[in-house]
């Protein structure tokens, strides 16, 4: 048994845009977005990572290439020690039964025409887990309570519209729960809901994380939220991982400038903030058109020569602190 369930080498992937015939077929003028740009990341078992990053970064495309919903370009994809990018679909739909999903929208992601019943035991029908009609009512119900929704019995038989948007992600969660995952990618998965509503949830994963021994990948833009429920955290910044490692070591001593301006606007608790916020200057290049040499650089407010010329190395610092930067340096 391998030591960390997921590991991500080198992982790419691209998306070629569509341009109009004229475009592509006549001036063969072929655009490709590099959504994931050879990444390194491990997820041990019983971990917490936190994938953090603007809009457009990548973090979501990596959470569904790791689980196969994204075809990737190159890298290497390693679940409980296995390459699972050339396995058969015996072995892929027994991975489906290891790892899971959960989306941002529950609004979404959610069948209208199921009742809670039907939605929650569904994934037992998929992987022909052959159980009766009651069989199926008790663990829609261990799972359902486990998730918070309790008494379970008064939601089994409604519909996704009966139900506000923290008991929908609750139902998601529990359809996940039903079949025991060892991992799970939850893909912004408070981000529309109540701040009261916010702390539940992610209550319920640290209880899944200690009780079920469950690892997540918990992709979110919030630094905040990630610092809170985190092992460890990587920074995302136009498909890279800049910066990666312990979650206090990340929100309170990071030494990559992007996630320094992330981090400025955290007031840790217990201390007053020692550094002046950090405006970065610019928007966030498009992806189309990453920038030579170290792709922050634009809006890096310490960029110097070098670094518009030569991409740094993704190198370790400190065990366990990965940096993607020529100059790492502390603020004091």
């Amino acid at each position: 048994m391998s030591e960390n369930i997921v590991e991500l080498s080198n992982l790419e992937v691209n998306f070629k845009i569509r341009q109009g015939f004229v475009n592509e077929y006549i001036k063969r003028d072929k655009k490709t977005v590099r959504a994931v740009d050879k990444i390194n990341l491990n997820i041990g078992r019983g971990e917490i990572v936190s994938l953090v990053g603007e809009s457009g970064s990548g973090k979501t495309t990596t959470g569904r290439a790791i689980l196969q919903l994204t075809p990737t370009t190159c890298g290497d994809i390693l679940f409980d020690g296995q390459e699972i990018k050339t396995k058969d679909k015996q072995y892929m739909k027994k991975f489906r039964e290891r790892a899971q999903m959960i989306f941002q929208d529950p609004y979404q992601s959610l069948n209208p025409r199921f009742t809670v019943f039907e939605i929650v035991t569904e994934p037992l029908i998929l992987t022909n887990k052959k159980a009766s009609i009651a069989e199926k009512e008790m663990l829609a119900i261990e799972a359902l309570e486990f998730a918070g929704l309790k008494p379970a019995i008064e939601y089994l038989y409604r519909y996704p519209h009966e139900l506000s948007g923290g008991q929908r992600q609750r139902v998601s969660i529990a359809t996940c729960f039903i079949m025991a995952p060892e991992f799970i990618v939850a893909d912004e998965p408070v981000s529309m809901l109540d701040a009261s509503v916010r702390a539940d949830i992610l209550k319920l994963f640290v209880n899944m994380k200690e009780q079920k021994g469950t690892s997540f990948l918990f992709i979110t833009h919030d630094l905040a939220l990630a610092w809170l429920i985190s092992n460890r955290i990587a920074i995302m910044y136009l498909g890279k991982i800049m910066e990666c490692g312990p979650a206090d070591i990340i929100a309170g001593g990071c030494m990559h400038p992007y996630s320094q301006a992330l981090t400025s606007v955290l007031a840790m608790v217990g201390e007053k903030r020692k550094t002046e916020r950090i405006v970065l200057k610019d928007e966030t290049p498009s992806p189309l058109f990453i920038p030579s040499g170290c792709r922050f650089h634009p809006r890096c407010p310490v960029a110097r020569p070098e670094c518009k010329e030569k991409e740094p190395e993704y190198r370790e610092i400190s065990p366990g602190h990965f940096i993607h930067c020529h100059y790492p340096q502390k603020i004091i």
